[in-house]
């Protein structure tokens, strides 16, 4: 996540997709997913059943798998604009190269790495870009300085004794934007399809056997946000979502094949599966690949109500965030109309419904809110506050592992500025404890007076 229109999610309740379950058996199924409809509804137009609605009955914590995959991985911490950072200009001659200092980080250090262990975190995701890193066809070759750097983060998330270590391919996804991972011409365009699913044989293939003797706490997600520049909004996908998301599946398939055929550990570790542009309401469309295995996940994010977690457009070009509130206590004046706790709640169940009660795990790999000024905005700091513990806490409510995105930078509030722990010393930046208390509480802490309900009740009242 970078400088998105992240799609707004929309709570649609569906027919079940046909999938894989994560058992070695491959024996958990639900019916095949449904013909393909017009979309009559707008991503983010469906504001949930009865919005500011309290939490309700919580689900059962079922004996399975899924349950018990989820819990291991606990709250997660996203290593964010650093190895996914890349050159966008396109006049410069590093055009899409992937620089880990180019988006104004400093370099990732093991220190750090051990600190936001140390903070709590139990699972950490390590996004990776290759874009220009990736040679010419037929052989793709990955370059080995980058591979190599890559390898060395992973060591330090497995000495600082992260259980859960996430690598993917990131921005290589294109957005109109020139890169290889090209949803919208590969749904129209056989021969590209077929030249793209060659690569992501190649590069997946070399990512697997350089970790094939890492152990299973490594696990890999194959792609990040695949979508066509329009996230969920093109004119096309809303037409008939088929054609792209039938290509996604097919690129899924093929990444899962790869992994499998490169031996050592790939043959059983964990593999994750992300939904159209990671929004848990496409995963009507996400068909789950053959593994042999039986272990896949399924990746969606979580950012609504997106204009308040990440800011708008506004009419001068620049983004800015409109809302200070969020939840049933918030001003009307002053929050989004849409998205409160019941639409979490109904977002969040569904994915339970659909995935952990038939026994496929799943988790959240982005979450967050962009940072208010806690003295100059407090009431935005707030309510961005309560927003997080609640995000956190219906994960944990719903069986459902979550990763905080924290792009780091230079600390400075403002829309999509996620930042927390500092990627080179590991110290927070001022008042990002707070923050980071918060999901964590939200999670871990299993007092049970602590409830989805109690968070709902202490909303803030301002």
């Amino acid at each position: 996540m970078k400088k998105i229109l992240f799609c707004s999610f929309v709570c649609v309740l569906f027919s079940l997709v046909a999938m894989a379950g994560c058992s070695k058996s491959n024996e958990t199924t639900v019916p095949p997913p449904p013909a393909p409809t017009t979309h009559t509804e707008e991503p983010g137009t469906n504001p949930g059943t009865n919005p500011g609605e309290e939490p309700g009955e919580q689900p059962a914590v079922l004996d399975n798998d899924a349950t018990r995959r989820t819990l291991q991985m606990g709250m997660g911490w996203n290593l964010g604009n650093n190895l996914d950072a890349y050159e966008e200009d396109p006049d410069s001659k590093n055009y899409l190269m992937p620089i880990e200092t180019v988006w104004g980080n400093p370099k990732a250090t093991a220190v750090a790495i051990q600190k936001v262990r140390e903070a709590g975190f139990t699972t950490i995701r390590i996004p990776v870009t290759w874009l220009a890193k990736i040679g010419p066809a037929p052989e793709y070759k990955i370059d080995a300085a980058w591979m190599a750097r890559v390898t060395e983060v992973v060591g330090y998330a497995l000495d600082a004794g992260f259980e859960n270590i996430i690598v993917d391919t990131h921005h290589d996804e294109d957005h109109d934007d020139n890169h290889w991972q090209d949803v919208k011409h590969a749904s129209t365009d056989a021969t590209l399809n077929a030249e793209i699913k060659k690569e992501i044989t190649a590069v997946w293939g070399q990512i697997a056997a350089n970790f094939k003797d890492v152990d299973e706490r490594l696990m890999f997600e194959g792609f990040n946000e695949l979508n066509d520049g329009g996230w969920g909004h093109s004119s096309a996908f809303k037409a008939n979502p088929w054609p792209q998301c039938n290509v996604i599946n097919e690129w899924l398939q093929v990444f899962v094949d790869a992994v499998r055929a490169s031996g050592g550990y790939n043959e059983t570790r964990w593999l994750s599966c992300s939904t159209y542009c990671a929004n848990p309401t496409f995963a009507k469309y996400l068909v789950l690949p053959n593994d042999p295995a039986g272990k896949l996940m399924v990746s969606v994010h979580y950012y609504d109500p997106s204009d308040f977690t990440l800011g708008k457009e506004g009419s001068d070009g620049k983004d800015y965030l409109p809302y200070s509130d969020w939840g049933h206590t918030g001003m009307a004046s002053l929050k989004h109309p849409k998205y409160d706790e019941d639409y979490i709640n109904e977002t969040f169940k569904m994915l339970y419904d659909t995935y952990i009660a038939n026994n496929i795990p799943v988790y959240i790999g982005e979450i967050g809110c962009s940072r208010r000024d806690k003295q100059k905005d407090p009431r935005g700091w707030a309510f961005s506050l309560y927003y997080m513990e609640y995000v956190a806490k219906a994960a944990r409510t719903y069986m459902l592992p979550a990763v905080l995105w924290d792009c780091g930078g230079k600390g400075v509030p403002g829309p999509e500025h996620h930042y927390y722990i500092r990627h080179d010393s590991g110290e927070y930046y001022p008042d990002a404890k707070e923050a980071v208390d918060a999901v964590l509480r939200g999670w871990f802490n299993d007092d049970p007076e602590y409830t989805l309900q109690s968070v709902y009740d202490s909303a803030p009242v301002l």
